[in-house]
């Protein structure tokens, strides 16, 4: 961060700032447009895409600023130039704009952020997202399609998984193993509904579904299988250990048994009701009996796992340092480093009968929980990604994990296209290649 700022404030001197688009104009992204526009020098949030004018106004309008509807490529790039905030219905004009150097995905869907973020790597755009769920349906194939275009498709600071890496980069910058990422809950209840979570939901103005994929550990699993898969690490058992734990997250460290850690190759886990929380965590070791004698003189204790720590996530505050990151330095926050290691699998929620229709992300009929992704490919199970819009073949009991088979698919999907496409084209680590 301190090359960051430096970066962006010598930015702000040349006069040549950052030109930033956003695509989504929720809670979390009016956060990010007001951090943009109020508290980072050397970037300028240019234009917002939303797919209600009225979200995209409230941005700007929040952040003090009166912006211009555009309708037209031409009309975009004038208002750019003219230092005059842009707004649209059309993500595409933002993504073709030559007048900006990176967008930020703060959508949350899976299907039209997979359309944003093709048309992004098209049109040449480093691609900033907060959309784990994306990222963990299909993050492998659109970082190889980033690569190839040239362009950044990163996570993001702030978020939790991009909180992990930065912990984790960290640690082993110092010369440690990372054997557990892991991420500090409240409360973990997959049970709970748009209903049960909707008066929490209006205190914060918040989406109810999107409050429910919190609650539920829906969330929390497409977040820890991105940290998983940019790290290579895997679950320890299906849905993570998630120990409710109510001490301090240094005492976990005495909790895993460092061979089991070291044979898989690390794990991603949660816990719920540690201390300092919310914040995320890295349990690591070190082989070195000289350097862990002055571990243990620094207060980290005799080991053989270290605990690490960053007792918040700022979310939208430091995701203007993600967009410094990519542009100014070609480095990534988090990204798959290949095939995946884990996914997110679509559990039934309460008993479903044939022909229901499941809801979106959060919603009343399924969670998702991870599984490793060497188990789901053998057994084809569903992704939670791809659930929404699926039809129930057959009756399925509550907790029972959905199959390709126990649904029909919706037709002309694309991200259904592109998972079968990821699917093709990677063997999961671990997996069998026949």
């Amino acid at each position: 961060m301190i090359i960051v700022d430096t970066a962006l404030r010598q930015r702000e001197a040349q006069d040549n700032p950052v030109r930033v688009g956003m695509i989504g104009a929720g809670f979390m992204g009016r956060g990010v447009a007001n951090q943009i526009v109020n508290s980072v020098p050397g970037m300028r949030l240019v234009a917002v895409s939303n797919r209600t004018l009225a979200g995209a106004e409230r941005a700007f309008l929040e952040a003090g600023l009166e912006p211009q509807v555009v309708e037209s490529l031409a009309a975009l790039e004038d208002a750019v130039r003219s230092g005059v905030p842009a707004i649209t219905q059309d993500a595409s004009l933002l993504c073709q704009s030559g007048q900006i150097d990176a967008l930020i995905d703060v959508t949350g869907d899976v299907e039209y952020g997979a359309q944003i973020t093709l048309e992004a790597i098209a049109y040449g755009k480093h691609l900033i997202t907060l959309n784990a769920e994306l990222d963990a349906t299909v993050g492998p194939l659109l970082k190889r399609k980033a690569d190839a275009a040239g362009v950044i498709l990163t996570a993001s600071d702030g978020d939790q998984p991009g909180v992990q890496m930065n912990l984790y980069r960290f640690v082993q910058s110092i010369g440690l193993r990372p054997l557990v990422c892991g991420n500090i809950k409240g409360l973990q209840d997959p049970y709970r509904t748009p209903s049960t979570q909707k008066a929490f939901a209006e205190k914060w103005g918040q989406n109810p579904y999107m409050v429910t994929s919190f609650a539920d550990g829906t969330k929390i699993s497409f977040e820890q299988a991105i940290v998983a898969n940019g790290t290579g690490m895997t679950v320890e058992r299906r849905g993570m250990r998630g120990s409710e734990f109510s001490g301090h997250v240094d005492e976990l460290s005495k909790l895993y048994d460092v061979e089991m850690l070291r044979r898989l190759g690390g794990v991603v886990d949660y816990t719920v009701g540690s201390r300092p929380g919310p914040g995320v965590f890295v349990l690591a070791t070190h082989d070195d009996p000289r350097q862990r004698h002055y571990l243990n003189l620094y207060k980290l204790g005799e080991g053989p796992l270290y605990s690490f720590y960053t007792p918040y996530h700022l979310c939208h505050f430091e995701v203007p340092l993600s967009v410094a990151r990519a542009v100014l330095f070609r480095d990534a926050v988090l990204q798959p480093l290949g095939a995946p290691t884990v996914e997110v699998v679509a559990t039934a929620k309460t008993d479903l009968r044939a022909g229901d229709t499941i809801d979106a992300l959060g919603g009343y009929l399924s969670y998702g929980q991870c599984e490793t992704a060497a188990i789901t490919r053998e057994q084809r199970l569903l992704p939670m990604g791809l659930a929404e819009g699926c039809v129930l073949k057959r009756d399925m009991l509550m907790d029972t994990v959905l199959t390709y088979a126990d649904v029909t698919l919706p037709a002309d999907r694309l991200a259904v296209r592109l998972r079968q496409e990821q699917d093709a084209m990677f063997t999961p680590l671990g997996a069998s290649s026949g």
